[in-house]
């Protein structure tokens, strides 16, 4: 084989080592602008075999301190999302309608990741009429808790039942009926 052709292959074997930007790995999230983007698959757990989700509670965007433990009882849907994620804002309106469709049923709650500051989560929530509280993770230290069904994409969505177990997790943008039929499911107990 000539020298330059054999260089050629193996520089093309090496390619998927190196991390490009768009390229996936073997979960399907895929790298962009420096972080991961899912398809919005999703994956429920089955009841009997749910862990306890870690205990989640800081600063929100306006100020407040918020536990999840204050929504014990209810499925709670917490969506992983940061000003700077354009899937976060082609997703936005979708979470906002899930949230009016499941009122009642769950509880939604924002965790802004990777925002230096406030400032920038709190225009995002205004732009998109979101009214769900939102937790502020500058550092990802409180995403970070989620280890059992980690949320590895921006956005992801983790959905607690109402015993405070992980039930479900989407990776990448969610659809609002997405959001609704899991959360329906969660809340008939599947």
């Amino acid at each position: 084989m000539p020298t330059s052709r054999r260089a050629l292959l193996a520089g093309a074997a090496s390619l998927p080592l190196l991390g490009l930007p768009g390229c996936s790995d073997s979960t399907g999230v895929a790298a962009e602008d420096g972080f991961a983007v899912g398809d919005g698959g999703y994956s429920i757990v089955p009841v009997d075999r749910r862990k306890p989700a870690p205990a989640i509670e800081g600063p929100t965007l306006d100020g407040k301190e918020l536990s999840l433990t204050d929504f014990t009882g209810k499925v709670v849907v917490v969506n992983v999302w940061g000003s700077w994620c354009s899937p976060c804002r082609h997703e936005a309106p979708a979470l906002v309608e899930a949230a009016k469709r499941t009122a009642g049923k769950a509880q939604f709650v924002g965790l802004n990741t990777r925002d230096v500051n406030t400032t920038q989560g709190q225009a995002f929530v205004r732009s998109f009429g979101i009214t769900y509280p939102n937790l502020h993770d500058p550092d990802g230290a409180l995403l970070l808790k989620f280890k059992v069904l980690p949320a590895k994409a921006i956005p992801s969505t983790l959905v607690i039942d109402a015993e405070g177990r992980i039930a479900a997790r989407i990776l990448g943008e969610a659809t609002a009926s997405t959001l609704v039929g899991v959360v329906d499911d969660i809340a008939a107990g599947k």
